[in-house]
């Protein structure tokens, strides 16, 4: 676990591994946007100005989602919403509001919406994949207890080692999976009853090695980050072969009646992103199964025994179903043939 990556010279600044991979998974999303938009784009630079915007709108997207998630944590300390640098956001806030700002800039630059939609999944795809090694990184979104033999242990006083210590009643465990002997390893006791250990720094010799390589060492968890990490880039890999093959149809004119529109590729990718995620979370620890706060519980309408997360799933797999048969119907925006002429004029 590497949350804090190095620290630039001269600079009292600390590179964050979570954050760089972000930027990573950006510059690869935008880098394939718009090559697979090259064909209809009548200047790259729509592409670059439309991505930085989604990015500024996703970081507050997914904030906005983390700080309504877990809204109990900043009662009274409201100055905290803003502290991102301490960690948590919501992916799948961001990427709510990020799509909302591309969709209202390409209908203000009278753009072929469909067809960016469809090679914005793609970049978007590959970013989860490229994000979600940040996440590693970091020890957030950490999965549940395993015997397999790729569990991963993170280190005394992680996200997953603090959780373990503790009961989690909105996860259904009235116990704790690991008895750390609170009496002795005692930091501090959070308002919410919730107590962390000493730092590392401040334990004795002894301790230092019951937690390390000793009987109070974190259990080896799934390591979900890793899994979301190779399951987006398979379904970046599904969602471009996809778009692919509807290119080819259309120019060969044997387009299907019902498939390979413009827009599905981006419909394609809400029900297969949301199937996983779905199952995801049941390897996952992080994430309550209670209806949460008064603002999250519209949410848990269908799956009331899941997460925030496997509900929302379920409601984009929908939406993804709703998208297929509505860009079905549709006549197709502008052609690719149609865009080239117009990019030569």
């Amino acid at each position: 676990m590497y949350p804090q990556l190095f620290k630039l010279p001269f600079l009292d600044v600390t590179v964050k591994s979570y954050g760089l991979m972000m930027v990573i998974g950006f510059m690869a999303a935008v880098t394939v946007i718009r090559r697979l938009s090259r064909s209809f784009t009548p200047d790259p630079q729509l592409i670059t100005n439309a991505a930085l915007y989604a990015l500024i709108g996703g970081v507050v997207g997914a904030r906005l989602f983390y700080v309504i998630h877990y809204l109990a944590e900043f009662e009274g300390a409201w100055h905290k919403v803003f502290a991102i640098w301490e960690g948590g956001l919501e992916l799948l806030g961001g990427v709510v509001l990020a799509v909302t700002i591309i969709l209202l800039y390409l209908a203000y630059h009278k753009l072929p919406m469909r067809r960016y939609l469809d090679a914005l999944a793609v970049g978007l795809l590959l970013a989860l994949a490229l994000g979600r090694i940040g996440c590693f990184l970091n020890g957030c979104c950490w999965g549940r207890p395993t015997s397999l033999p790729w569990g991963v242990r993170f280190p005394y006083n992680s996200l997953a080692y603090n959780s373990q210590i503790n009961p989690n009643p909105q996860r259904n465990r009235p116990e704790p999976y690991l008895e750390l002997p609170r009496d002795e390893y005692l930091g501090f006791t959070a308002e919410n009853g919730k107590w962390y250990p000493k730092p590392f720094e401040e334990l004795t010799e002894e301790q230092r090695y019951e937690v390390t390589k000793g009987k109070y060492r974190c259990l080896p968890v799934h390591p979900t980050q890793l899994y979301s990490s190779a399951m987006g880039g398979l379904l970046c890999l599904l969602v471009y072969l996809f778009w692919r093959g509807a290119n080819k149809a259309e120019k060969a004119a044997k387009r299907n009646r019902f498939l390979f529109k413009p827009g599905q590729t981006f419909a394609l990718m809400f029900i297969v992103y949301g199937v996983a995620r779905f199952f995801m979370e049941f390897l996952r620890d992080d994430n309550p199964f209670e209806h949460g706060p008064w603002t999250m519980r519209v949410i848990y309408v269908i799956y009331r025994g899941g997460t925030v997360s496997q509900n929302i799933s379920i409601y984009l797999v929908l939406l993804g179903l709703i998208l297929m048969v509505v860009f079905a119907g549709l006549k197709s925006d502008t052609s690719v043939e149609e865009a080239s002429a117009k990019l030569q004029n």
